[in-house]
């Protein structure tokens, strides 16, 4: 007898399938999108700011410090509300409740709003041009995995029009990354 293998069974249960892999039909791509932007911030600052003949103070490498460590918390926080509804691709799992307190009392996606903290922090840490260029990259994969997602919750969750309404959707006033309505 074989034992289940709970990586696979975790996968299944997120809707991952080869199939998807091909045609995007739980927003795979956008996911692995995702994922190659995040990996690319271990890539070392290119051109490095010192070439160029500037000098970044080390008072913004601590706040770039702190910017992660809050990027950190807001996405453990949006974990820790999400509970077994978490999936990495921008498809709800199925029957699960909306969740609008806790993070989600202060954004629609507190998890990508961490995640561009983290990115915003590690520009700030190396002082990079490459990480900000990721980071705006992110910025916009974040904004349109979004959007594919909210189609499917207002589908999902009667109540979300409203929650939409109120709650601004990733960082609050910024065009691209709060649309209400």
């Amino acid at each position: 007898m074989t034992q289940p293998n709970p990586l696979q069974e975790r996968l299944t249960r997120w809707g991952f399938s080869w199939a998807g892999l091909r045609d995007n039909r739980h927003g795979e791509w956008w996911l692995l999108a995702q994922m190659t932007l995040i990996a690319a911030h271990a890539l070392p600052p290119e051109p490095s700011l010192q070439a160029l003949g500037w000098h970044w103070p080390l008072v913004w490498r601590g706040v770039g410090g702190v910017v992660v460590l809050i990027g950190v918390a807001v996405g453990a926080q949006a974990v820790f509300y999400l509970g077994d509804s978490l999936s990495p691709l921008p498809e709800p799992m199925p029957g699960a409740a909306l969740v609008t307190e806790g993070a989600y009392g202060r954004c629609r996606h507190p998890l990508y709003q961490s995640l561009l903290l983290c990115s915003l922090g590690v520009v700030l840490l190396l002082g990079s041009l490459l990480h900000l260029g990721l980071l705006l990259a992110l910025a916009l994969v974040l904004g349109w995995k979004a959007r594919r997602e909210e189609t499917r919750l207002c589908a999902e969750h009667p109540d979300y029009a409203t929650y939409r309404q109120n709650t601004a959707a990733i960082v609050p006033f910024l065009p691209w990354l709060d649309w209400r309505g």
